[in-house]
């Protein structure tokens, strides 16, 4: 028979390979899970829901956030290389405050427009809504900017 040392360690090799195995099949199982506990829900299909909207409105609506995204991106483009610019002047050895202030200056600047252009396209959105449909529209934005806020709260702390 065989050295019982060797016994061992084989059972144990194999007991620790079945472990591992279990362990990945678990993870892959339960990450979907995760999420929508998470409340990872599509907010386009938690808005046709609570609006209760038509395929019509549905329609409209995905084309004017298509149109929307399409002149809104080039500026989230601008603000994310605006930022990159700001933050490398933490390399420089010698910053003055006007500086900084005029960087800060062009991000905000960029985020207002941002802003702007996603307020006035909410307004567009609300037009596609009955009255009925209008003042459900204004809380389910206002729903989605708290989250909004929660989300990048919660991104802060980590």
């Amino acid at each position: 028979m065989k050295n019982p040392t060797n016994k061992i360690l084989a059972i144990a090799v194999v007991f620790l390979l079945l472990t591992n195995i279990a362990l990945v099949i678990f993870m892959l199982n339960k990450k979907p899970q995760a999420d929508k506990r998470r409340g990872r829900v599509d907010p386009f299909e938690m808005m046709v829901k609570e609006l209760n909207m038509t395929e019509q409105q549905q329609k409209d609506y995905k084309l004017q956030k298509d149109e929307h995204f399409k002149n809104i991106k080039p500026l989230f483009d601008s603000v994310r290389a605006a930022k990159t610019a700001f933050f490398a002047l933490t390399k420089e050895q010698n910053v003055n405050d006007s500086l900084v202030n005029q960087y800060s200056q062009r991000i905000s600047e960029k985020q207002s427009a941002i802003d702007k252009l996603t307020f006035a396209h909410f307004k567009r959105v609300r037009g596609l809504f009955t009255a009925g449909q209008q003042p459900k529209f204004d809380e389910f934005v206002q729903k989605m900017m708290q989250r909004w806020r929660k989300d990048s709260a919660d991104k802060k702390d980590k």
